[in-house]
């Protein structure tokens, strides 16, 4: 029994050597299955999203494109492009080769949009020869524009509020990637909001969808900072599309940062979207109809004034909605009437006796819990 103890020992060792050897053959090849890439497996090269195969391959390699000097430029409009919500633009990008070449190549075109908070890009359109295809929200409203060699522009319709930002148009050709950046802006108003239950009660996510009940959006650092430079002076911090929390201040004070800091805005820095609580600044643009007053002899309480709007063939108007009429078609009436949220609020163009402060806004009597007021109606056109 001694005897093949020794004989055991040395079969299990040497099955041992021969499993370890399987092991570190299979790993080579490996190793050299992955080297050559894709010229056993025909991977599709991969640039933010997924290509059927390498472009440009003309069968004597893998697919790389070796320019020998040649440089690709894209060209994109270095000043912001203007517009509202509802219109259609126009996103100029061009692109060409330095040297010129001789003949035509295969490129793939890609649009995205920069978020706000710097995390990955939102597809746009993706376009390859004649035919193109745009993602979420921007399907249907998208098509590339090729009037002239080298052009790639992205046109969009029906602009809505989360469509302004930067985008980032992306000619690829092969393994040669070049993009330029273009600065959409929507012309619109800032606005300051504070639910009804009071001050800085709002975490970011719950900003966002109070902006979106008010017919707007979270506005953007560069609109706060219009708003500032058009005056806007206001002395609660509110949450930004970026997901900084910051205030304008016209005029310096005590209770606002102090009077030894200069005008500007006084910014929190970045904040956790879940947990702290602030107010919020929203954005609207143009609307697609028109906002009124609407009054009777009594007035009304808030569910009276919902249903006269809905009576004549209109809603009660939104906060968004309101701003707009002010500042866009220069709604002025010294009427405190009811808005959808619940507050009562009028918007004043001139300034005059009786009619609150002696500069232009919008005036807000909170969100009584009792009362009659006239109603400000919101009929699309």
């Amino acid at each position: 029994m001694e005897s093949t103890l020794p004989l055991l020992a040395g079969r299990k060792s040497a099955g041992a050597l021969v499993d370890c050897r399987q092991v570190m053959l299979l790993f080579s090849v490996a190793v050299i299955l992955l080297q050559t890439g894709s010229g056993c497996c025909d991977l599709p090269f991969y640039n933010g999203f997924y290509y059927d195969h390498v472009m440009n391959d003309n069968g004597h390699g893998n697919g790389e494109i070796h320019f020998n000097g040649i440089k690709l430029v894209v060209e994109t409009p270095g000043d912001p492009v203007y517009t509202h919500r509802g219109a259609s633009v126009t996103l100029s990008c061009h692109y060409h080769y330095d040297p010129q070449l001789d003949k035509p190549r295969k490129i793939r075109i890609k649009w995205s949009k920069l978020r706000e908070d710097s995390t990955k890009d939102q597809d746009v359109l993706v376009a390859v020869g004649l035919k193109h295809r745009s993602f979420g929200d921007f399907r249907g409203r998208t098509q590339l524009q090729r009037d002239s060699p080298g052009e790639a522009s992205l046109v969009i319709h029906d602009l809505r509020l989360n469509d302004h930002g930067k985008y980032r148009c992306e000619v690829i050709d092969g393994l040669e990637d070049e993009s330029g950046i273009v600065d959409l802006e929507l012309r619109g108003v800032v606005f300051p909001y504070q639910p009804h239950h009071g001050r800085y009660m709002l975490n970011f996510h719950e900003a966002q969808r109070t902006c979106e009940g008010q017919d707007a959006v979270v506005a953007s650092f560069e609109q706060l900072l219009k708003s500032w430079e058009e005056g806007l002076d206001w002395c609660n911090a509110g949450w930004l599309a970026d997901g900084t929390v910051q205030y304008p201040i016209t005029l310096s004070r005590e209770p606002c940062g102090g009077r030894s800091l200069a005008p500007g805005l006084r910014s929190y820095g970045e904040r956790h979207k879940s947990l702290h609580r602030f107010d919020v600044f929203c954005f609207s643009s143009y609307l697609k109809g028109k906002v009124y007053y609407l009054s009777q002899p009594q007035k009304f309480t808030l569910e009276e004034a919902k249903q006269a709007c809905q009576d004549d063939k209109a809603e009660i108007a939104k906060v968004g909605q309101l701003y707009s009429a002010w500042r866009f078609y220069k709604l002025d009436r010294c009427d405190a009437g009811w808005l959808a949220d619940g507050s009562v609020r009028y918007p004043i163009v001139s300034p005059r006796p009786k009619c609150g402060p002696p500069e232009p806004g919008v005036r807000s009597f909170g969100f009584p819990r009792h009362g009659k007021f006239g109603a400000y109606c919101y009929k699309m056109n």
